[in-house]
């Protein structure tokens, strides 16, 4: 079973790549963006296309040109990446008609919505944990 379609992954490992380059206040080709986060450019085009129309990226033309995030990654969460790519979070497509599971289903989609409703900015927490867990020994 699986939450989150390569839309979602992709669309978030993009905005964690741009979150990462927003104090430089410079666009981030998507050429760069995709090796960086192993993305196909041609998904990714059209992953940001849809984060450009709901206001999460911009774009910049040029040579210089690239993406990068509307605001600062404090302002953007998960949650709202995640309902821009894939829409708003379900359990389950199918109703039951019965009421204790739709009760189950409905304070478990919820549940799930407080999980996802961090801010790109959180994920310096995993870098953290992450920079903790690796060991360098000689």
């Amino acid at each position: 079973m699986t939450l989150l379609s390569s839309k979602g992954t992709y669309g978030l490992l993009a905005m964690y790549e741009l979150s990462k380059e927003y104090r430089f206040n410079k666009p981030v080709k998507i050429k760069d963006i995709a090796e960086r986060a192993a993305i196909p450019q041609n998904y990714l085009e059209q992953l940001l296309n849809t984060l450009k129309k709901d206001g999460f990226v911009k774009s910049v033309r040029g040579a210089y040109g690239g993406y990068l995030l509307a605001t600062k990654p404090s302002n953007i969460r998960v949650l709202d990446i995640l309902k821009s790519l894939e829409g708003e979070i379900q359990v389950t497509e199918t109703t039951t008609q019965n009421a204790v599971l739709e009760l189950f289903f409905k304070d478990t989609e919820k549940r799930l919505e407080k999980i996802f409703d961090i801010s790109l900015d959180d994920f310096a927490l995993y870098e953290q944990k992450l920079s903790n867990q690796i060991c360098y020994s000689i």
